[in-house]
C-alpha cells in the first residue's frame, strides 16, 4: 500500500532510545529518564479544580469555538499586556490552537506551498523542519551552534547564517522560522537581536514565525523577549505562546498564535474547516490559570533551575564540560571527546545500556546535532544527581 507525505520521513531516532529504556525497565533496571521533554510538574491546582467544575456542566460538552471562546482570547491578550507590555486585539490578533505543534503545522499550510522556500534553524525541534515539508515547501536549514567563549556561534552566528542563506537562496524565502529560547541548543537572544531581524523582514517582505514555547523558562536573570515587543513586528510576525511549559499543562493542549491580523485570520479560516477547538472545560480552566495563577510560571522556572544546576554542576564535576543554559528545560551537552566518534545515537544507546540514563540523541534534531545529546530536566534533583553518579561509572575516560 502506498502512502503520501510520510514516505520521506527518517526513522524517529528518539523511538530507538525509548525502546531501549522500556526494555531495561521491563528487566527490572532503574532507568533515570532525561530523554523526552515531558513536563512532570503538576498543573496549577486552581485550573484543575475549574476543569472538574466545568466538566460537570453539560452545556460545556457541546462543540466549542475553533478560534477559542472570547474570554479565553481576552485572557491571552491580558497576559501579553501584563507579561510583555504588548497590546493585542483579542478579536483579530489571537487564535487559540490545540497546542503549539498543531497550530504551527497548520500555519505552514496557509503560508507555504510547492515552490516556496523557508529558512529553519538546524538542529531544530523536528516539527519546525517537517511541517514546512508537509506543506510542500523547500526547507533551507541554517546552522545554529551554541555560543562559543569568543562570542561566535549562538544568535550572532545564526543571524549571519540567515543573511547568507537569504542571499544565496532562490526563490527568496517566504518564511523564517524562529524559536528562542531554542530547543534543543538552548540558545537565547535579546530584544536587540529581534529588532534587527524584524527590520530585515519588513524590508524584504518575509514572514517571521516565532515559536515561543519557553517564554517563561529562563534563569540567572535572563528575560526572553517576545518578538511582538519590537515596534512594527506585527506587520511581519506571528508568535506561538503555549501553556505547556509555562503552566506545566502539557496534556491540556492549549496554545495561541498571536500577531499579524491577516495571518491570524488565515489560520482561523483553515481551522474552521478542521476542528471545533479545544474541549471547552479546558478553555475555561486555561482562563483561570492565566488570570488567577499568573505567578505559577515563576515557580516552574525556579524548579527547573534547581534541576539544571544539579545536572550541570554534577557533569562538570565529573569531567563532562557543559554550559548551564539561560533558558528552556534542557541541557544541550557536547559528547565528551573520548566518546565523540560514536555519534549521538550510539552514545545515547550506550548511556541507556551502561549507565541506566536515557537522553535524546542530537541527530534526531537534524544533522547539525550529531555531536551533542539533549538532557531534559524532567527528574527531581535527587534523581538527577543519581543520573550523574551512574554516568560517572559508565564513562571512565572522562577527565
Amino acid at each position: 500500500m502506498e502512502f503520501r507525505r510520510i514516505n520521506g520521513l527518517p526513522p524517529y531516532a528518539f523511538a530507538v532510545i525509548d525502546g531501549l529504556k522500556r526494555e531495561a525497565r521491563a528487566a527490572g533496571r532503574d532507568v533515570v529518564d532525561l530523554g523526552f521533554g515531558n513536563p512532570d510538574l503538576p498543573s496549577p491546582e486552581v485550573a484543575v479544580d475549574k476543569l472538574a467544575e466545568a466538566a460537570h456542566n453539560f452545556r460545556n460538552h457541546r462543540y466549542s469555538a475553533s478560534r477559542g471562546i472570547p474570554k479565553l482570547r481576552l485572557a491571552a491578550a491580558s497576559l501579553y499586556e501584563r507579561r510583555f507590555g504588548v497590546a493585542v486585539d483579542p478579536d483579530t490578533e489571537i487564535v487559540a490552537t490545540i497546542g503549539a505543534k498543531e497550530g504551527f503545522s497548520h500555519l505552514m499550510w496557509v503560508l507555504l506551498a510547492s515552490g516556496d522556500a523557508v529558512l529553519v534553524p538546524s538542529p531544530s525541534y523536528p516539527i519546525h523542519i517537517y511541517a514546512p515539508l508537509f506543506a510542500g515547501a523547500d526547507v533551507r536549514q541554517v546552522r545554529l551552534d551554541p555560543e562559543n567563549e569568543d562570542g561566535t556561534g549562538g544568535g550572532e552566528g545564526f543571524f549571519a547564517g540567515l543573511m547568507e542563506s537569504w542571499e544565496s537562496t532562490w526563490p527568496k524565502p517566504r518564511v523564517i522560522v524562529l524559536s528562542f529560547p531554542h530547543n534543543p541548543t538552548t540558545t537565547c537572544v535579546d530584544l536587540a537581536w529581534m529588532e534587527r531581524l524584524v527590520s530585515f523582514a519588513r524590508e524584504h517582505e518575509v514572514i517571521l514565525v516565532h515559536d515561543f514555547a519557553y517564554a517563561d523558562l529562563a534563569f540567572d536573570g535572563y528575560v526572553p523577549p517576545s518578538i511582538l515587543q519590537v515596534p512594527g513586528a506585527k506587520e511581519v510576525s506571528v508568535e506561538f505562546y503555549t501553556l505547556t511549559k509555562s503552566f506545566s499543562m502539557a496534556g491540556w493542549r492549549m496554545a495561541f498564535m498571536v500577531g499579524n491580523a491577516e495571518i491570524v485570520a488565515a489560520l482561523t479560516k483553515l481551522k474552521s474547516y478542521l476542528d471545533y477547538g479545544v474541549f471547552q472545560p479546558i478553555q475555561i480552566a486555561a482562563i483561570v490559570a492565566m488570570n488567577e495563577a499568573s505567578e505559577y510560571p515563576k515557580w516552574v522556572a525556579k524548579t527547573y533551575q534547581g534541576r539544571r544546576d544539579a545536572l550541570c554542576d554534577g557533569l562538570n564535576r565529573i569531567g563532562w564540560r557543559v554550559e548551564p543554559p539561560k533558558g528552556t528545560m534542557f541541557v544541550w551537552a557536547p559528547i565528551p571527546e573520548p566518546y565523540r566518534e560514536m555519534g549521538s545515537l550510539e552514545f545515547a544507546k550506550f548511556l541507556v545500556s551502561e549507565a541506566d540514563v536515557a537522553c535524546s540523541p542530537g541527530v534526531g534534531f537534524g544533522p547539525g546535532g550529531d555531536h551533542h545529546v539533549r538532557f531534559a530536566l524532567i527528574e527531581n534533583e535527587q534523581r538527577t544527581q543519581q543520573a550523574v553518579r551512574q554516568i560517572r561509572r559508565a564513562l571512565p575516560k572522562l577527565g
